[in-house]
Parts: structure tokens; C-alpha cells; sequence
């Protein structure tokens, strides 16, 4: 039985899927099979490493929320908390747009 946290992660990574271009939403809707754990984790926890290097070119901290996304499918612990964060930052970029709105009229 599938529990709460990851029909509710999973909700939200359909959202996302449709918004982001269609190569990355092909390569996100085979990531995010049943079958395809095996290569899931590695690549999670590959963009997780490259999002602490940061500091370097090419790589950076906006790796951090797809690695941590992806190991949140298989990874319990995390899915409350990356849920958590989906939301918050939605509603963090909604409050944004709107006072930049506000001050470009």
C-alpha cells in the first residue's frame, strides 16, 4: 500500500513533470518507474555530490532539489520534508511575483 507522503510527493512531481521541457520530462517519467530504481539512486545521489560542489562552474546548488526529489521516491524519511519544501517554495515564488507585480505597475 502506498502511504500518504508518496502519493502526495508524487502529486507534485506530476505537476512539475508537465511544466518542465519535454527531453527533462521524458527522462523524469523513466526515472520515476518502479523498474528504474537501480539507476534512481545513483543519479540522485550524483546530483546531490555535484550540488555541494556548488562553488565550481556548471555545477551548483540547484542540483540539490532534483537529487534530493529523486532519493525521496525511494527514501521515506525524506518525502515529508521535500514535500514540505515543494510547497514552501511555491508559495514563496507566488508571493514574490506578486510584490514584483506590485512594483512594476
Amino acid at each position: 500500500m502506498i502511504d500518504q507522503d508518496k502519493r502526495r510527493l508524487n502529486w507534485h512531481l506530476d505537476r512539475w513533470q508537465e511544466r518542465i521541457p519535454g527531453w527533462a520530462g521524458r527522462v523524469l517519467r523513466w526515472l520515476r518507474k518502479p523498474s528504474s530504481r537501480w539507476v534512481r539512486i545513483p543519479v540522485g545521489v550524483a546530483l546531490v555530490c555535484a550540488g555541494l560542489l556548488g562553488f565550481l562552474p556548471v555545477l551548483g546548488l540547484w542540483m540539490l532539489l532534483p537529487g534530493l526529489l529523486l532519493l525521496a521516491l525511494d527514501l521515506p524519511f525524506l518525502r515529508r520534508p521535500m514535500r514540505w519544501l515543494i510547497v514552501r517554495g511555491k508559495r514563496w515564488s507566488h508571493r514574490l511575483r506578486l510584490r514584483w507585480r506590485q512594483s512594476h505597475r
